[in-house]
């Protein structure tokens, strides 16, 4: 019988020049081309999709890479209880990976089709082993709501979440990547810019109309479909409907609802006729009619004597609560400000004595500082309302979204709001005896005598109220407050950490922050080789560093001045990529000789905003205050930026300078923390002395001569706000 050698050979098939067996097009079909398919050498950075617009893929993969990132903080946050006052914690591990995948640019396995599964794997760990994480046992640091510790021990979870999260940061970093050195630096990293502006875009509007995870996963999975296109395999597909599935099982079958700063669920309504409300898992306040609230929640009405209640200011009005509780006492107007608008929708909803709806009430959901330093309006009574938040104001931050309301500075300003015989009063579960003495102590710094101080229950559920007035005769104290031998001095708007017992850096977070240098340090060494490489990159390093503290120093100056709201947070990050975006297209078209000169001017700028302490802003209108704020903050970021891109331009090894950048970034987000014992106008000096070092060590790059591609750090696509730290 005649054998052609036909019928013993596997079939084949040839598709852009390459032989395909049909095993390889199963597996093909099976993990994707980008998996199965070693790279071209002829056409080694060629991507799909799109029409062929590279362009517009680029455009795309960095709105995603920001987009997963700011949902990942959000989502993370909500799920792991404790991880909304870790949310750095997240960030740092999406610097990471990001840094990591940019590092794989040009390596033979492609990671990026990978990227579904992994984030669907991290999403099915947290729905598994949701955790509520509490260290409110040590006496350093207090977290409000502490609960029994569930899930997996902390130990355990923590890495597990830090290593995940920089492993689908690296997958689409390195999508990211493989698609950015197609173009000339300048010109995709401007691309960059865009898609993270529509990256932080989408993600506000989303907030705004208060979506669920489901919102997040199916803007995620659209772009992954679109991006891998028909390269796409079914693992991509299984991973991205998996996803899709588990959000929409959180979002539907749930209670859960999702505001610009919560998840929060409803209970059920109790024997006790009340509706607790839970934030990120944990009691937040329960809805109760006023005619049964204890009676310690009227305590300052029964001392303020004689008030005549014209005016009533009530801040963290939350569900309706005190809202309704001060039209009971007869309050002829009140202003309730509540920060968070869906619980303010909740308290419209379900508040059984609807005050909301009463006429005698105006509502402003803002926050409580903003508000005092917008209004001229005098109060007869304010009452700051059990305003604790559980949650921070950015990633970059230790700041809280009530930081501002309990310094000094911030009593001071509700006094000056106060009729003469007017008072002010607040209350809280302060859980522990030294933190009410602070806030005591604070009072009398501010009004100049002790103030009242009741208290009801024991231990961790003692509320205690404190009350005070300019005129003392307008006060009937039940209990005065007595100093005790030690008291903590009051928290400043310069070093608001209120729940911070002392100025020093908790112990826990020291033990974080060690653990991620030290990962961090590992893998950038298996990435990119021995560090000596690096040393002729030590101006990156430092600039690295210098521009994560600027950037962290110029979102806690918006939020004192504007409010700690996320809208206000949102636009501070977006002013930070338009600073960045300058910055970018003045390098395109300008080549500065002079690197004294930019330097100099970077000083100059970092000096005027030392000289000016941020808390003076809040005297002028709001008008005047916005303009020099953002003279303020955002120049320095924009020189900074410049000296970024200048120095680019004449880098050999784009890899290893971006390990330098890498590493400095990380050590800026560690830096941060020391905050926490100096403050955050003290940054600006180690920002100025880390740029010193920069211009030490890399002035000697920055000399005239033609121009030269610059190499993009993708150090300089930090994070939420996907700016570039120069």
């Amino acid at each position: 019988m005649t054998n052609d050698g036909a019928s013993s050979q596997p079939a084949a098939s040839t598709e852009s020049g390459r032989v395909t067996t049909k095993p390889r097009r199963a597996l093909t079909a099976l993990l994707s081309r980008d998996v199965t398919e070693p790279p071209d050498p002829a056409a080694q950075n060629a991507v799909p999709g799109f029409g062929g617009s590279p362009k517009l893929r680029l455009v795309v993969l960095s709105f995603l890479m920001l987009f997963v990132e700011l949902a990942l903080i959000r989502w993370l946050g909500a799920n792991i209880v404790y991880l909304s006052y870790y949310s750095n914690f997240v960030l740092l591990g999406s610097f990471l990976g990001i840094g990591l995948g940019f590092l794989r640019a040009k390596s033979r396995v492609n990671l990026f089709p990978w990227a579904p599964l992994a984030l669907a794997l991290l999403v099915l760990f947290v729905l598994i082993f949701p955790v509520q994480i509490s260290h409110t046992s040590g006496t350093q640091l207090i977290f409000f709501g502490a609960l029994k510790t569930t899930g997996l021990p902390t130990w355990l979870t923590l890495p597990i979440i830090f290593l995940s999260v920089a492993a689908v940061m690296a997958m689409i970093g390195e999508g990211v990547a493989r698609t950015f050195i197609q173009f000339k630096p300048l010109d995709a990293y401007r691309l960059d810019i865009v898609g993270s502006i529509v990256g932080i875009t989408a993600f506000s509007v989303l907030s705004f109309l208060d979506a669920k995870p489901l919102a997040w996963g199916i803007v995620t999975a659209v772009a992954l479909f679109a991006l891998y296109g028909k390269r796409i395999g079914v693992i991509q597909v299984v991973a991205l409907l998996s996803l899709a599935g588990m959000l929409t099982a959180q979002s539907f079958i749930s209670r859960d609802l999702w505001s610009p700063y919560y998840r929060i669920t409803v209970g059920g309504k109790t024997p006790a006729n009340t509706i607790p409300i839970l934030v990120n898992g944990i009691p937040h306040q329960s809805i109760i009619a006023a005619a049964k609230r204890p009676a310690i929640y009227y305590l300052p009405y029964r001392e303020a004597v004689h008030n005549p209640l014209n005016n009533v200011l009530i801040v963290g009005a939350g569900t309706g609560n005190d809202v309704a509780g001060a039209l009971r006492e007869g309050a002829k107007h009140v202003d309730a400000v509540e920060i968070d608008p869906l619980i303010y929708k909740l308290g419209i909803k379900l508040n059984s004595d609807k005050p909301y709806k009463s006429p005698r009430v105006t509502v402003h959901v803002n926050d409580g500082r903003a508000f005092l330093s917008e209004t001229s309006k005098k109060y007869d009574l304010i009452l700051f309302a059990l305003p604790d938040s559980l949650t921070l104001v950015a990633g970059q931050s230790s700041l809280r979204l009530e930081s501002y309301l309990f310094t000094l500075e911030a009593m001071q300003a509700a006094r000056a709001h106060l009729e003469p015989n007017g008072v002010f009063a607040m209350y809280n579960y302060y859980r522990t005896p030294w933190l009410k003495d602070r806030l005591a102590n604070t009072l009398d710094v501010a009004y100049g005598h002790a103030p009242c101080a009741s208290s009801v229950g024991s231990g961790g559920q003692e509320l205690s109220v404190l009350t005070v007035s300019s005129n003392p005769a307008a006060v009937s104290c039940v209990q005065t407050w007595h100093r005790p031998a030690n008291v903590l001095p009051p928290a400043t708007d310069d070093h608001p950490f209120v729940y911070l017992q002392s100025n020093s850096i908790p112990g826990f977070y020291l033990l974080t922050l060690a653990l991620i240098l030290i990962a961090s340090l590992l893998l950038v060494r298996t990435s990119s080789g021995p560090y000596r490489k690096m040393t002729r990159f030590a101006d990156l390093f430092f600039m690295g560093t210098a521009f994560m503290l600027l950037e962290t120093k110029s979102i806690v100056q918006f939020a004192l001045l504007f409010g700690t709201t996320w809208f206000v947070n949102a636009l501070v990050f977006a002013g930070v990529l338009v600073a960045v975006l300058a910055a970018v297209e003045v390098s395109r078209h300008v080549v500065i000789r002079r690197p004294n000169l930019m330097y100099g001017c970077l000083l100059a700028a970092l000096v005027l905003a030392w000289a000016v302490p941020q808390e003076s802003l809040l005297s002028l209108a709001i008008v005047p205050r916005f303009i020099c704020a953002v003279l303020i903050a955002f120049t320095p970021i924009f020189l900074a930026n410049l000296v970024f891109t200048q120095r680019f331009r004449d880098v050999g090894d784009s890899t290893v300078a971006f390990a330098a950048n890498l590493l400095g970034a990380m050590v800026g987000g560690i830096i941060e923390y020391l905050s926490l014992i100096t403050g955050y106008r003290f940054l600006l000096i180690v920002v100025a002395g880390l740029y010193g070092l920069a211009f030490l060590t890399g002035r000697r790059y920055l000399v005239a001569g033609a121009p030269a591609p610059v190499e993009i750090s993708v150090a300089a696509k930090q994070g939420s706000t996907a700016s570039a730290p120069a």
